[in-house]
């Protein structure tokens, strides 16, 4: 299953997130795309790391694909660039 996920992952946003998220929860794979995302708080950042967490705990994959500079750069600063996935490989072109 792919899922966009949305230009704004502000505050303000989180509960739109965590609603279009948890219809995907028992999804058996799961690829969110990172290429809009224009705007993070770390309350949605929080949200996505606990979402790919609770996921994983029950056997599924999450993978955030095409990352946005803005989801990189917010995710990095909060620590959470690895467990997110969003942090590039060395030598990839981000």
């Amino acid at each position: 299953m792919s899922l966009s996920l949305q230009a704004d992952l502000g505050i303000e946003q989180v509960a739109d997130l965590q609603a279009s998220l948890q219809s995907h929860l028992d999804d058996e794979t799961l690829e969110l795309s990172g290429a809009d995302v224009r705007r993070v708080h770390t309350a949605g950042l929080q949200l996505l790391h606990a979402f790919i967490r609770d996921r994983a705990a029950r056997g599924f994959s999450t993978t955030i694909t095409l990352p946005s500079p803005t989801l990189i750069d917010a995710a990095r600063q909060l620590a959470l660039s690895i467990s997110l996935g969003v942090d590039p490989v060395p030598g990839d072109t981000a």
